[in-house]
């Protein structure tokens, strides 16, 4: 299945890396991995967040999960704070935290077993319950709301997913524009090193 997720076969924006200044290049190719140990998250916190993002993402493939969580614990282990947040939502460190302990919780009741323990499809079931704020009754939700639980851990998976250099070569994302510049900005026409759709003219 994974090798059917481009519509730019033979495309690698990684190719024009030269192209990059230093500091550009250096944040992207870190992206790539190895990673450092969790600062925040703990293991079964991890896989927890790993499980889920299959499901948000329909991609299994380790070196993009290893990097999902790695930019997700880098977010909750930084002094720097959020955003925004909702009234009443608590701090993305007690959120998902807290949250990922409720979930676990919700499975057991439902399901009889913790989250990783339950089958693909009754996980997509409790997941889907929480993104429309209707799981089952529990003590947890008086702080932890499901909405923002889920939207919280659906954000960063996917804004660490799509900003993952394998990705940007598989939607046809050029990179980073600087210092090159991109040029043919009429609609239709590309840079001679952006993707082609069609493959012979990769």
């Amino acid at each position: 299945m994974q090798e059917n997720r481009t519509r730019y076969p033979g495309y690698d924006l990684l190719k024009e890396k030269d192209h990059w200044d230093d500091h550009t290049r250096a944040i992207v190719l870190k992206r790539l991995g190895p990673f450092e140990k969790h600062k925040f998250l703990n293991q079964h916190e991890a896989d927890l967040i790993a499980a889920i993002a299959k499901h948000i993402l329909y991609d299994e493939r380790k070196e993009l999960l290893d990097y999902v969580l790695h930019h997700i614990d880098n977010k909750l282990s930084s002094p720097i704070g959020e955003d925004q947040r909702k009234v009443g939502t608590p701090d993305q460190k007690v959120l998902i935290r807290e949250g990922l302990k409720a979930l676990d919780k919700l499975a057991q009741k439902q399901y009889g077993a913790p989250f990783l323990e339950v089958d693909p499809q009754p996980q997509l079931l409790l997941l889907s319950a929480l993104a429309a704020g209707k799981a089952a009754p529990m003590t947890e939700w008086q702080t932890i709301p499901q909405k923002e639980l889920f939207k919280k851990l659906a954000t960063q998976i996917t804004s660490a997913y799509y900003s993952h250099p394998t990705v940007w070569s598989e939607i046809g994302y050029g990179g980073p524009a600087y210092p090159r510049g991109y040029v043919r900005v009429e609609k239709g026409l590309t840079d001679p090193w952006e993707a082609k759709r069609n493959a012979q003219e990769s």
